[in-house]
C-alpha cells in the first residue's frame, strides 16, 4: 500500500490563501519523511511554472515562492494536471523545479494503489 500523500490545489494568484495552503500542509508531510506531492489542477498549473509563485503571499501564511522551495528541497514532487497546462499552452520547458506535467491515469494509478487525498476548497 501506498504512503504518498497527494494534496490537490485549484488556486492560483487570483487567491493566494488556497493556493498556499496545499503547500504549507505537504510541507509538514514531506519535512517529516513522507512522501508528499501537490498536484496543481485547473488555474493552480501557473504555480508550477517558472516564475509562477513570484508575489503570492497571503497574510499570515509564508511567502509561496519560499514555501514552494523548501518543499522541493524537502523532497515533495508537484505534479500538474496535463489536461489542464494543455489549454493554457505549458509546455514541460516552461515548468520549474520539481515539477512535471502528469496525465490522470498517473493519478489514478497512484490512488489505487493506496494514495491517500486531500483537498483545500
Amino acid at each position: 500500500m501506498s504512503e504518498k500523500l497527494i494534496f490537490n490545489c485549484t488556486h492560483g494568484k487570483e487567491d493566494p490563501e488556497r493556493a498556499t495552503l496545499p503547500f504549507v500542509a505537504a510541507n509538514i508531510a514531506a519535512t517529516a519523511g513522507q512522501e508528499s506531492v501537490v498536484l496543481c489542477t485547473i488555474d493552480a498549473v501557473w504555480l508550477g511554472t517558472e516564475g509562477g509563485t513570484e508575489g503570492i503571499a497571503s497574510e499570515g501564511l509564508p511567502v509561496l515562492s519560499d514555501l514552494y522551495a523548501e518543499f522541493v528541497d524537502n523532497g515533495g514532487q508537484l505534479w500538474l494536471c496535463g489536461a489542464c497546462t494543455k489549454p493554457r499552452g505549458i509546455t514541460e520547458e516552461q515548468v520549474s523545479k520539481g515539477a512535471t506535467i502528469v496525465g490522470a491515469a498517473k493519478v489514478v494509478e497512484e490512488v489505487v494503489a493506496g494514495a491517500k487525498t486531500v483537498a483545500f476548497a
